[in-house]
């Protein structure tokens, strides 16, 4: 363990340490490779067509999603026809939960704030049966290159891409859309098992420095949201400042708005916390959920499920 834990900076170790019990297990399973895992495109095939042309790949089913599979033999996946062809997108697990809890429904509207590179863009409009419409939107055009070629490759026809600041976007799309997902851009923490890259470049003045941004992102989904609807917070990292102090500004502002518990049948998540570096966070925050690395052998996740009243204000 000792070696496990020099692979990390003294900080992060200081600082998750005190409110992740089983400390040792999530260290282990940050430094273990991620376990290759797809979901099958309902809009072009079938799981059992899949799992046909996939046999050579050992595909496994997940026991909470039907369309995902584990491929225990997953090496050169990637590189298939069925790939390729946007019969399958190559996923982590937990980057399949925040769409799954959001859960939008045919001919809905939907707005995706942070939409590059498309896996969840691309999972909601499945899910749709390419009906409705999602606004999938990203501020950078070399990640929006990306997120139009994921959406060719898996056959969305109910998308419309569109590049700007999503505080831009909100203000002329003020209580429009059913739903919204804000998977915001973070300090991607949990996507150190799948590269080294995110632990060099880890600092705690970039966790801060996306808490800023996320604070912003939030409340502009609050404000695209029509009363009724439903958004999603999530982020790949464990930092409470992008977590659970991102959603407690939200509910500073929108003192209405409302913190929805759920749960995933097969799929293991904790609750928020209650309290970090002294600031003590409203009761219900604990209904959000983070998702560990070590419960469900995954990327690291957060989620945050959020309705906006009837009755509700901007």
């Amino acid at each position: 363990m000792r070696k496990i834990k020099s692979l990390f900076p003294e900080e992060f170790i200081d600082r998750y340490a005190r409110f992740i019990p089983d400390f040792d297990s999530f260290l282990e399973a940050m430094v273990a490779p991620l376990p290759t895992v797809f979901r099958v495109n309902t809009l072009k095939t079938t799981p059992e067509k899949v799992l046909e042309l996939l046999a050579d790949f050992q595909p496994q089913p997940l026991a909470y999603y039907p369309l995902g599979f584990v491929a225990r033999n997953g090496q050169g996946l990637g590189k298939t026809i069925s790939h390729f062809l946007g019969l399958i997108y190559i996923q982590d697990a937990a980057s399949m939960i925040p769409a799954l809890v959001l859960d939008p429904k045919p001919r809905e509207r939907v707005l995706d704030i942070a939409a590059a590179p498309g896996s969840k863009t691309t999972q909601m409009a499945a899910m749709m049966k390419n009906t409705g419409l999602i606004v999938a939107n990203d501020i950078s055009l070399d990640r929006v290159r990306g997120l139009i070629g994921n959406i060719d490759r898996m056959g969305c026809l109910n998308v419309a891409v569109c590049r700007t600041n999503g505080l831009t976007l909100a203000q002329k799309v003020t209580d429009f859309f059913d739903r919204v997902l804000v998977d915001a851009p973070c300090s991607s923490e949990g996507t150190m098992r799948k590269t080294r890259e995110a632990l060099r470049r880890w600092t705690v003045k970039a966790i801060q420095r996306f808490s800023t941004v996320q604070r912003g992102l939030i409340r502009a989904g609050y404000q695209a949201l029509k009363p009724g609807g439903i958004m999603v917070y999530s982020t790949c990292t464990v930092a409470p400042e992008e977590n659970e102090a991102v959603v407690t500004a939200l509910l500073k502002r929108y003192p209405d708005a409302e913190i929805v518990p759920f749960e995933l049948p097969g799929f293991l998540t904790r609750p928020a916390l209650r309290e970090w570096n002294g600031e003590l966070f409203p009761e219900e925050v604990q209904r959000c959920r983070r998702i560990l690395p070590q419960d469900n052998d995954t990327e690291a996740f957060f989620v945050a499920l959020i309705r906006k009243p009837i009755n509700g204000t901007d």
